[in-house]
């Protein structure tokens, strides 16, 4: 058994302690909002926040994250009210919308590190996140709107 805080709250899972933490996250928690794409890291779609960093959770064995801080998708904002989240609606980013966590995932540490990046560093951040439609300029244009000075929550706030 295998004990951490998942999304603010402690959780124990009885994975197998090399099992990937995306299967204790989807299976065992039932958070399905971490989606398997490739299963050897290479593609994004898992991506989750441990204590604060970007981890591909298909590779990150349950054992890793004994005692630590885990924050998938459905964490990073319980009502969907985060600036990238937003951002993402306003910029239409998902096509399938099959990435689109792992690549909001990326985004929130790339924006934690780099509150205000360039286009460049965009590119950097977010390298290895893969999307089958496509849709990287759109996720680039989110990812900016999100780092604007009047990010989404702020026009939001605007507008209501």
């Amino acid at each position: 058994m295998t004990t951490f805080r998942l999304n603010g709250r402690e959780v124990t899972v009885t994975t197998p302690d090399n099992a990937p933490l995306l299967w204790a996250i989807r299976d065992e928690v039932g958070l399905t909002g971490t989606k398997y794409g490739c299963g050897i890291g290479q593609c994004g779609a898992c991506t989750v926040h441990v204590d604060g960093q970007a981890l591909r959770s298909c590779t990150t064995p349950v054992s890793a994250v004994k005692g630590r801080s885990v924050t998938t998708i459905e964490g990073l904002d319980p009502k969907g009210a985060h600036p990238l989240q937003l951002a993402w609606i306003e910029a239409q980013a998902p096509q399938c919308g099959y990435c689109q966590s792992g690549q909001i995932m990326q985004a929130a540490a790339l924006l934690k590190a780099k509150p205000h990046p360039t286009d460049a560093e965009i590119d950097a951040g977010m390298n290895g996140n893969l999307c089958r439609c496509m849709a990287y300029v759109r996720i680039k244009h989110a990812i900016k709107l999100a780092s604007a000075p009047a990010a989404p929550m702020a026009r939001k706030a605007v507008k209501a």
